[in-house]
């Protein structure tokens, strides 16, 4: 596939997650997909539990794609999430405050599929934004 091809591919994952297609945006990935996440590796299904986790508890969220490039294999990207915590959050209590964050993501495609994901994501500063933990 080409460079754009490949971006194409992880921008279509975050338009049907937008649209809450979440079973849609995980056939973008291959079955053996690892997701390295900052507290250890995924597989496809913990990843997926963890995205209905944070659509159950932002359903307002919109994650937008600040910046994308390609090169090779390999696609970089940041991705904004803003959206209002109506819903239980990892053992907390709704909020309702608004919450913007930033993430950094790596995907490897292969064959028109993401093969492997490195994520970055910025679960302190949420955390901070809803008030769980202090931000000083």
């Amino acid at each position: 596939m080409s460079l754009e091809e490949n971006k194409a591919l992880v921008r279509r994952v975050y338009d049907l997650m937008n649209q809450r297609e979440i079973d849609a945006s995980y056939e973008l990935f291959a079955p053996e997909c690892v997701f390295h996440m900052p507290d250890g590796d995924k597989s496809m299904e913990q990843s997926k539990e963890f995205d209905a986790m944070l659509l159950a508890a932002f359903p307002d969220v919109i994650l937008t794609i600040t910046d994308i490039i390609a090169e090779g294999d390999k696609v970089a990207f940041r991705v904004k999430l803003k959206g209002t915590n109506t819903g239980a959050l990892m053992g907390n209590a709704p909020t309702g405050k608004k919450v913007e964050i930033t993430n950094s993501n790596w995907v490897k495609v292969v064959d028109g599929k993401c093969v492997e994901c490195w994520v970055t994501s910025d679960m302190l500063g949420m955390m901070q934004q809803l008030g769980a933990i202090p931000k000083e």
